[in-house]
């Protein structure tokens, strides 16, 4: 997968998968965006100003002082719900892996507060709580 592509999950909602953040467009405004980027600053920087409803990142193994989800609290204080999957759940650099098998491993204040946990399957938490 080279760009983004959209999968129905019923009653009109929609994920957008992008193997890469950078991708992002404005149509992902509003809606749930899975990339297979880590959830690095520079990554946030991506998504902040298209505010998209939810984001999804791979944690990257979180790496020294935390780089690989530093991501989510920059999109925290954007007022941005951004979760990282564990990096051995999901193959860094693909969406839909993260989407079909991705384990949530950290979540900021916002996707907590819609129902986001921590060892959550990822597919699952978000058809359950979208």
């Amino acid at each position: 997968m080279s760009d983004s592509h959209t999968i129905a999950i019923g009653q009109g909602r929609r994920v957008l998968l992008m193997d890469s953040i950078s991708y992002i467009t404005e149509d992902a405004r509003g809606q749930i965006v899975v990339s297979g980027s880590h959830g690095g600053s520079a990554a946030a920087r991506y998504a902040a100003p298209i505010k998209p409803r939810l984001v999804v990142f791979n944690d990257a193994g979180v790496g020294k002082d935390e780089a690989g989800i530093a991501g989510l609290s920059i999109l925290q204080e954007a007022g941005v719900a951004a979760v990282a999957v564990h990096h051995t759940s999901a193959r860094i650099g693909e969406a839909e892996d993260a989407w079909n098998s991705g384990i949530i491993s950290h979540v900021n204040a916002l996707a907590a507060s819609m129902g986001l946990q921590p060892a959550m399957k990822l597919k699952e938490a978000i058809i359950r709580n979208y």
